[in-house]
């Protein structure tokens, strides 16, 4: 093979952790903490490779409807790692950014995302979009409302749309969206983005999916021929 082709722009749906913990006789909040390390240690591998954009799935607008106990586990969890985690991603320079509707989250979350927003802006080597009480239609609908806006104030022009400016985050088209748990859909995950991206799935638990199971991805990426439509 050629020399491999680093995807710019990585997003991953991280699924399977309570699968995971099922199959390993634990509780579903132990497949959660394994999935955030997971994502803590090959996150960062990832980025070492080449990457400069790491978008992940971490929760929809639907899982609200989960076993509250589990939803405010998770909450809780994103609080604790994010406290404990920040200053990694500092030193490696990379900023943290989160997608997604703010209502529903609780006030803490809130400031938590703030925090770690401000805290990380200034990274250069590269950005975590955290995809947080997201789903890709609500983002579009959330889109049109602010072009609404902006053209009923006479901000831009109809030629001057640009819809991917005005998303939650402006981040470059994905190369690359991998599934984890052998789940082969998109579940309403960055539908703009996506458009042209090589998609790969994979049966391995996102707990399990290390940093060996991140370049089987890549290297099925470089066995890819990207058209664009062409």
């Amino acid at each position: 093979m050629d020399e491999m082709k680093i995807p710019n722009h990585v997003a991953i749906i991280m699924d399977g952790n309570r699968r995971w913990a099922k199959e390993h006789g634990k509780k579903t909040s132990m497949g959660h903490l394994q999935g955030s390390k997971t994502l803590e240690q090959t996150g960062m591998y990832i980025f070492k490779t080449g990457v400069k954009v790491l978008s992940v799935f971490a929760f929809s607008t639907e899982n609200f409807k989960r076993d509250a106990d589990e939803v405010t586990y998770l909450m809780d969890l994103l609080v604790k790692r994010f406290d404990t985690t920040y200053e990694k991603f500092v030193k490696n320079g990379i900023r943290v950014v989160v997608s997604g509707r703010r209502d529903n989250l609780r006030n803490d979350v809130l400031k938590t995302i703030e925090k770690i927003e401000e805290r990380t802006k200034g990274g250069q080597n590269g950005i975590l979009n955290i995809c947080l009480n997201y789903g890709g239609q609500a983002e579009l609908e959330d889109a049109c409302k602010r072009i609404a806006c902006d053209y009923k104030e006479g901000k831009i022009s109809l030629n001057d749309i640009d819809i991917s400016k005005y998303l939650y985050n402006d981040l470059p088209p994905i190369d690359l969206m991998i599934r984890t748990s052998g789940e082969q859909r998109i579940s309403n995950f960055m539908l703009y983005q996506i458009a042209y991206s090589e998609l790969y799935f994979t049966d391995v638990y996102f707990p399990d999916f290390t940093e060996k199971e991140y370049d089987l991805a890549v290297i099925e990426y470089n066995k890819r021929k990207r058209r664009f439509g062409g």
